[in-house]
């Protein structure tokens, strides 16, 4: 299996910081926006952002939910292993507000139509929008796409993109890996 860097630890902190300013750009003092990390690898890239708003950028009263779709999922029961859920943490509703989706990487779209079936028990909100760090643009099963991108991968269906994060390896970066 080979693998190759498409960003490494400086790369994603400039995307980070450009991702950051997006935002204030489209929704300003988060006044009435909630950013929602899906559970389990959207929430390290939610969680940095949240943090990265809190401090370098001075948002104040910033709300982050974290979703566990597992039981949204249309491949659910067709594993042969059950999946592990991870745990739900909105404390809060999105009736109404502004939401922000936030996962790692978009490929087939599912996790983003769970996310979209999972999010209903929260609320109604009044639109909702889609951050990626990574797009793997050509796919999709449905027709699902983000606003807010860090990078645009073309990547063949026999590759697999992996993000790395600090908090879990040690290291901030995205890989391309062969099967």
């Amino acid at each position: 299996m080979s693998r190759k860097t498409l960003l490494n630890s400086k790369d994603i902190e400039i995307i980070l910081h450009r991702l950051a300013c997006q935002l204030i750009e489209n929704h300003n003092d988060f006044k009435n926006t909630v950013l929602i990390g899906l559970q389990p690898r959207g929430s390290f890239l939610a969680n940095r952002l949240a943090h990265l708003l809190k401090t370098e950028y001075n948002i104040k009263n910033l709300e982050l939910g974290l979703l566990d779709i597992t039981f949204y999922r249309d491949d659910f029961r067709r594993k042969e292993t059950p999946l592990a859920a991870s745990s739900t943490e909105m404390n809060f509703l999105i009736e109404d507000k502004k939401v922000v989706i936030i996962d790692d990487v978009l490929f087939s779209g599912r996790s983003i139509r769970a996310a979209l079936t999972a999010i209903q028990s929260y609320g109604r909100p009044k639109n909702i929008e889609l951050l990626v760090l990574i797009d793997r643009r050509f796919s999709r099963h449905l027709p699902i796409q983000p606003n807010y991108r860090g990078r645009q991968v073309d990547a063949i269906n026999e590759e697999k993109v992996l993000v790395t994060w600090n908090e879990t390896h040690k290291k901030d970066a995205v890989y391309i890996e062969q099967k």
